[in-house]
């Protein structure tokens, strides 16, 4: 059996996120294909991440994407959220 979520309907003709799933599965999916849109051994400021994430979505909240990414373990960051990197 396949694991993986087609993140497809997600995504719009862009390859940008027009919607975040409520189910776990599928969200953690298209946090991952927004994770790649990272560098590994990039620090990367609070604002370049924001500019990052509001360039792969378009529905206009990329503080909660961030927090996302972070809860989901793909993004660390300071405790004072001044960098963030890949994990």
């Amino acid at each position: 059996m396949n694991d993986i979520v087609d993140i497809k309907h997600y995504l719009n003709e862009d390859g940008k996120i027009k919607i975040l799933p409520k189910k776990s599965k599928p969200r953690l999916e298209v946090l991952t294909y927004l994770s790649l849109k990272f560098n590994k051994g990039v620090i990367y400021s609070e604002s370049e991440v924001n500019e990052i994430i509001k360039n792969w979505h378009t529905f206009g909240d990329w503080a909660l994407l961030r927090r996302e990414l972070f809860e989901a373990k793909l993004l660390d960051r300071k405790k004072d959220c001044s960098e963030y990197w890949l994990k």
